[in-house]
Parts: C-alpha cells; structure tokens; sequence
C-alpha cells in the first residue's frame, strides 16, 4: 500500500511541471504585477480539496486530525519561507519539480532544504522549533469556533472561487491566442486545470496515506526532512508514504520534462549558487515553524479551514512580497559574455559588467549587428536603445535570457522593451520553463503583439515580441 503514494507522487510531479504550477509565481506578481489571474488556480486546489476532504470526513473515511494555531512560530516561519522561496527560486513542490526539469540550483536549493528542515524536525533545532511554538492558542479551524459544518465554507469558496475563474477566463478569451506548435503531449495544462487535478490528486492522497497508518495528506516538508534523515540513520519510520511522495514528484517531473523536450541540465552561476543554497536552509526554518510550505499549509490545511494554515499563507504572502521587492530587480546593463548564466545579484547590484565585444559586429552575425545600414550611409543605433540589446537590424533588437532563472527573463524583457519605438521587434531567447507561459502573458497583458514563438532545443525557446504604440 504504501507504493500507491509513489503513484501519487508521480502524477502530481506529471501535473505541476506540465502546468507550470508555481505557488511563489502566483503571489509574486501580485506583487510585481497587480496580476490575481494565476493565484486563483490555488484556490481551484484549494476548493476541490474542501469539498473532497468534507466528503470523506463526513462519510467517515477520513478522521483529520486538526493543527492547533502557534502565532509566533506560524508568522516568523511564514517570513522566513515567503523569503527564502524568492531566493530560492521556487516554493517547496515548485524546487522538487524544477529539480527534475534540470535545474542545478533547485538541486542545491533542495538539499538544504532536506538539511535544515530535519535540523528543525529531529536535530540541533528541535528545541528552537519547540520553544517558538510554546506560545499555542489551541485554536484549530474556522468551523469549530463557529460551531457549523465545514461544508458552509467549502462551499463558499467554491463559489466564489468558480466565479473569479471564469471572469478570468473570459478576459483570456478575448485577447489573442499565443502557443507553441507542438503535439498534444507537449503542449502545457491550463494552470487552472492542474489546479482541479491536483485538488483530485490531493483528496485522493489522505484515504490512501491513512491506510499506511499517516493520518496525513499531500506534504512536503516533513517528508523532505525525512527522506534525507532515513538517507543517513536508516531509521524505518522515516521510509513511509510521504517519502515515496515526494520521491515520486521529483520521477513524475523527470518524465513529463523528458517527454516534453524540457528536460536539460542548467548550471547556475556562483552567485546564484549561494542564494539558492540560503533560500533552501530558509524554507526548512520557516516551513517547519510555521507548521508547513505551501502544499502542507496552503493546499492541505487551507481546505481544513485552519487558522494555522489560512495565518501562514498569509506571512508567506508577505514574506514573498518583501522578497519581491528587495531582490527581483532588472539589470541595468547586459552582461559581458553572451555565454553568462544569470546572476541574480546583478539584479541587486546593478553591477554588471560591460565588455568592449558587446558593442562589436560578430563576424557571423547579421550586418546590422551593432549599426543600422541604410543605402549610401551609417546610422548609429539610437543611445536610449537598451545596453541590453543587441541590433540585429533596423527595428530589430535580441534579447539574450539564457541562463535567467524564472521570473527574471520576463523582467528583463518589460524593462528593455521601454527603450524600443512603436513597431520595434525583441527577439528573446530564454530556457526558462515559466517563461512559455508568463513571457506571451505578459506581452499579451500589455497590449505588444507576439510575431513568432518557437521552441529551438531542449528547454530552449524564441519569442519575437513586437512593441505596441501605445506602450511607449
């Protein structure tokens, strides 16, 4: 029975990669952005796992066992994770998925996040984590304080949830279509449709992990922390369905980036190395405060309707935003070799390196590489042009995103595009995966017109943005 949450892992890591399901993405551009558009697919896992878990509770299938709300642990460990997962990259599932796209940094971030959220669960921290949730109202859920059956709320969340997905959608619907083409197989899950399948995947989860004796859920970080410790002890109670869980995302993720054609290795440059490594140990300090990550808190606890996991969505919201607007930041230059990987202290430093080769014709290129040519003269490109681009012709710029970690090729693209004329084409390469979906959203968002998207290698894609007149 117990291989059944190596099933279930496996199909989540099928659904999150394939749909681009990013909970740290969805918040963040609410705060970036004033964009609500993706949060509401956490709110379509969120409802189908109200009304699924009030089903099986009601039916007596299930018996939760509910959180009891620590205040302290729950806001301080929501705003370690909220930051730790801007610096990471990715939240809990997100760096377990990303992980097996190909992702070198969600590697390290990974680790550390096993390392720091076993040192909270069973070592050198246990008495710190203790200690931080001393402080316990003994509070548990919504329904019980008001003493109503959990369906009112499973219910008005559906409600109002439904209603927001399909203002959304209809808004969708009106703006021109921009998609890969590619087979079936290939092409990615409407995030709102690996919302619904994940709330399935999630319902499903607790009868069959109760039935292993885990009275338990979806959850990602004391299986996290548990797969690492049984990795060193050996001790059997830490080989159980949750490790097989998350085991299982990271296989599923694997097979669905194989299969898609975005699947390649991706080295991080040093710096990022380093933030990637702090953001890991700072998700495995928050998450075990605060009880949970965004799976554990957000998905499973939210749809409990519990104080602990509606408060901790709420500090990791903030967390995120904070995180947001300290670090996400675009480079004021481009940087000096055409082969960097992105380095998210450019961001922040504004430090950025410009060699004299960055304004030179490459042999091969185009003629127009770094000069307009016009009959019978030479035209300078225009200084207010970003040092960023690079002229490939008259009204005609690229952009080179490689080796950008999400969401950083979208920022770098609004920001250069400001310095383009009405009718000026970007060319952007970039390999990050997010990107298919947030770089035609964001263009289609601002009114610019996406000329040609395709995929050129294994996690690899172009785009060809064309700026619109009256984004000037």
């Amino acid at each position: 029975m117990i291989l059944s949450g190596l099933a279930v892992g496996i199909a989540l890591g099928v659904v999150m990669q394939r749909g681009r399901f990013c909970v740290t993405g969805m918040i963040r551009d609410i705060w970036l952005n004033n964009k609500w558009r993706n949060l509401v697919a956490l709110f379509i896992v969120i409802s189908v796992h109200a009304v699924g878990l009030a089903a099986l509770t009601s039916a007596g299938v299930i018996a939760p066992e509910y959180s009891t709300f620590a205040p302290a642990a729950v806001a301080v460990g929501g705003l370690i994770f909220g930051l730790g997962i801007i610096l990471a990259g990715g939240c809990a599932s997100g760096t377990w998925y990303r992980s097996g796209e190909g992702l070198v940094g969600s590697w390290f971030a990974l680790l550390m996040y096993a390392v720091s959220a076993a040192a909270m669960k069973y070592g050198v921290l246990a008495d710190f984590n203790a200690f931080m949730k001393s402080w316990d109202t003994g509070w548990t859920t919504l329904p019980e304080t008001f003493g109503v059956s959990p369906w009112y709320f499973a219910v008005a969340i559906s409600v109002g949830t439904a209603l927001a997905a399909r203002h959304f959608l209809a808004k969708d619907a009106a703006r021109p279509k921009v998609s890969l083409d590619q087979p079936w197989y290939r092409k990615p899950l409407h995030m709102y449709t690996a919302g619904a399948v994940i709330g399935l995947l999630g319902v499903l989860a607790w009868p069959l992990s109760a039935a292993t004796g885990r009275n338990s859920g979806l959850g990602i970080t004391t299986p996290t922390a548990d797969v690492l410790t049984y990795s060193v002890t050996a001790d059997p109670a830490r080989f159980n369905w949750g490790t097989l869980l998350v085991l299982g995302l990271l296989v599923g993720s694997f097979i669905a980036a194989k299969a898609s054609g975005e699947f390649r290795i991706r080295v991080p440059d040093a710096t990022t190395t380093v933030r990637s490594i702090v953001g890991g140990l700072m998700m495995g300090v928050g998450a075990s405060l605060a009880g949970g990550c965004t799976v554990g808190n957000g998905m499973v606890e939210t749809s409990l309707f519990s104080y602990q996991g509606w408060f901790a969505m709420l500090f990791i919201a903030l967390g995120i935003g904070a995180g947001a607007r300290w670090w996400i930041k675009p480079a004021t230059t481009a940087a000096s070799t055409p082969t960097r990987t992105y380095s998210t202290e450019e961001s922040i430093t504004n430090d950025v390196p410009v060699s004299a080769e960055d304004r030179v014709l490459d042999a091969q290129a185009t003629p127009a590489a770094n000069f307009g040519v016009a009959t019978g003269l030479i035209t300078l490109a225009k200084p207010s042009v970003s040092e960023k681009l690079t002229p490939l012709a008259p009204g005609r710029f690229h952009l080179d995103a490689m080796g950008m970690v999400c969401p950083f090729p979208t920022v770098e693209a609004k920001d250069a595009i400001r310095t383009l004329e009405a009718g000026d084409e970007m060319v952007i390469d970039f390999d990050c995966t997010q990107g298919t979906e947030a770089i035609p959203q964001w263009a289609a968002d601002a009114g610019h017109t996406v000329k040609d998207f395709q995929q050129t290698s294994a996690a690899g894609w172009t785009i060809t943005v064309t700026k619109d007149g009256q984004n000037i």
